[in-house]
């Protein structure tokens, strides 16, 4: 039982990445303890405690709060049997309150670290430390809370909540007309290994009025509301700084943030001189107090287990699960319709992209009929068809408001097969590589593949939104070497067809394509398409408005555009393992256009 003390105490590290040292830590712990005489082998132990967690803490990366507890099924066999040996009083003391030890116990204690086999145990912890887990150190700092005097508190302590509270001031009345000016920053994600850096641009706070600050009982007593700017002082910092231009922000007055329909975009969201910026208007009468800020609306976990249930219950529906996250969290797979064609899509790879799990709860209500509503299409779409749909493979990231990264801190987007290792600390190349999917660091992408490779995939659609391009758009395998006549009508026919289906698709805009053979392979829909030799490709949603389009861009749009893929689907079924020359019988509205990313 102590032992185990030892273990969640580990494991109460900050970050998942420190999962691996956790573990041969207390493996280590475990075995001096089992081979140790009385007395010296406990405070070894903890001496070995000690090291492995102010050493794994030199890992975690600020941003990160959530953390991980080991189960007792981790133990070795090889040394389960050994937690029955005695521990000494030494340890017991340190892990019951060592306040209360006695002079006699500290130095006793004293005297045990200087023993050979603490000794030796520090110098195999140093040398572990050394030559494992290459993850760029980043100091650990203290969560920023706002202050008893602040007038607005900031919180993010909910699913997917992302943002910190900096400072605030009160305004002179002259900028913008505005009462009082917060400031808040956006928590990055953990550090990524083969990007190098840690990536941060999605947000999700919550602002509430603090009626206990001075000023609201003072200066602000006689108002009935009061207008607050909102900055982001590392918007400059973000991932796709760029991108803030003409971006949006979600606001919503309800009590939750989850009421998908309740948010609506902010009218004067500005960037300049490095900052976002944005105001909003909060009554002090109680009833509007509170508002929620996002770059586009969250979808909550809970409600991603709804769905999930609602599947399952689902006449014809199975539902599954693929494995595990690194947090523990099932990777939830629908299995649905019966057709020779397998088709598989996948959302939420980037967790920040919140918009593609609107998308996957449109397509799995259309598909399965969850809102009553039969149509002729899904009918056809389950019989030519057999669909695995993962409405959620990162979910996380998405619990813990991450823009791109898992809770290992991968990119599962580049994680889809081995890559070059990025340059070492000073720059010099290496002819390592990058292992990819590995069961430590994504095992999302690991257990996804293993299930494609056993059901084949003839059609793949990788669900995603994009933070500067404000169209939907599709980007395809233009670079890979299984590019031809044949992929890229299948692309355009596709196009052409959900354009059709939905007037938020276009075809004329989206990433410029590859060069041929030159493809990125460890990018999701690249390697499909190569391992297939299928239709693949990435679906792109804006967090901006759609150009060209009606306002109102938002949750229930995309979750129509998750629907109308299906006639998309159907319209190109009888072609994706077709060896004739079948794009010359297809219309010229449906031939493939190359797209360009400049509009």
């Amino acid at each position: 039982l102590k032992l185990n003390l030892i273990i969640n105490c580990i494991c109460y590290e900050e970050d998942s990445r420190c999962l691996a040292m956790s573990k041969l830590m207390f493996t280590a712990a475990l075995l001096l303890v089992s081979s140790s005489t009385r007395g010296r082998g406990g405070t070894a132990a903890f001496q070995l405690y000690r090291r492995s967690s102010s050493t794994a803490s030199a890992f975690v990366n600020a941003r990160t709060t959530h953390h991980q507890r080991l189960s007792p099924g981790i133990i070795p066999k090889s040394t389960a049997s050994s937690t029955s040996s005695p521990l000494s009083a030494s340890l017991r003391d340190l892990l019951e309150g060592g306040s209360t030890r006695s002079s006699s116990s500290m130095t006793k204690a004293a005297d045990e670290a200087k023993s050979p086999p603490a000794q030796a145990a520090a110098a195999a912890v140093e040398n572990v430390v050394e030559t494992t887990l290459p993850i760029k150190e980043t100091p650990t700092q203290p969560v920023k809370k706002s202050t008893s005097n602040s007038i607005i508190s900031i919180s993010d302590s909910f699913d997917s909540g992302n943002g910190e509270f900096v400072s605030f001031n009160i305004a002179d009345g002259e900028e913008d007309y505005t009462d009082v000016i917060v400031h808040v920053n956006i928590k990055p994600d953990p550090f990524t290994l083969l990007e190098q850096k840690s990536h941060f641009q999605s947000f999700s706070f919550r602002a509430s009025i603090n009626f206990n600050s001075p000023a609201i009982r003072g200066i602000f007593s006689d108002k009935k509301s009061i207008k607050v700017k909102y900055v982001v002082d590392n918007a400059h910092q973000a991932s796709y700084a760029d991108a803030w231009n003409g971006a949006t922000v979600f606001a919503t007055e309800k009590s939750t943030p989850y009421d998908a329909e309740s948010w609506h975009r902010t009218s004067d969201t500005n960037y300049e001189k490095g900052v976002l910026s944005w105001t909003h208007e909060h009554d002090l009468d109680g009833e509007s107090s509170s508002a929620y800020f996002a770059y586009f609306p969250p979808y909550s976990y809970e409600r991603h287990l709804g769905l999930i249930a609602q599947c399952a219950e689902s006449e014809g529906a199975r539902v599954f699960s693929l494995g595990q996250t690194v947090s523990g969290r099932e990777i939830d797979c629908v299995n649905v319709g019966t057709g020779p064609r397998k088709c598989w899509i996948i959302h939420r790879q980037h967790p920040g992209e919140s918009m593609a799990s609107f998308y996957a709860e449109g397509l799995l209500n259309r598909l399965l009929a969850l809102d009553d509503k039969w149509d002729n299409v899904s009918e056809k779409a389950r019989e030519l068809f057999t669909f695995y749909i993962v409405p959620n493979i990162n979910p996380d990231g998405s619990a813990n408001g991450y823009l791109r990264t898992n809770a290992a801190g991968s990119n599962l987007n580049r994680e889809w097969c081995p890559s070059p290792s990025p340059p070492a600390a000073d720059g010099s190349s290496t002819s390592e590589m990058y292992e990819a999917p590995t069961l430590h660091r994504s095992p999302e992408v690991y257990y996804l593949l293993k299930h494609m490779d056993e059901t084949g995939c003839d059609a793949f659609l990788d669900i995603h939104g994009d933070e500067a391009l404000p169209f939907n758009f599709l980007a395809g395998s233009q670079g890979m070497s299984v590019w031809g006549k044949r992929l890229e009508s299948l692309h355009g026919a596709f196009l052409a067809s959900y354009e059709r289906a939905n007037q938020d698709m276009q075809a004329k805009v989206s990433y410029d394509p590859e060069k041929p053979n030159e493809g990125m392979k460890n990018i999701c829909s690249n390697q499909i398409a190569e391992r297939f030799d299928c239709f693949a490709a990435t679906l792109e949603m804006p967090f901006k408005e759609c150009w060209g389009r009606p306002a109102g861009w938002g949750p229930e749009r995309a979750g129509q555009l998750g629907a109308s893929v299906l006639d998309a689907l159907c319209y190109v079924q009888p072609h994706l393992r077709d060896g004739s020359d079948f794009w010359e019988g297809l219309p010229d509205e449906d031939a493939y256009v190359e797209p360009s990313s400049k509009y």
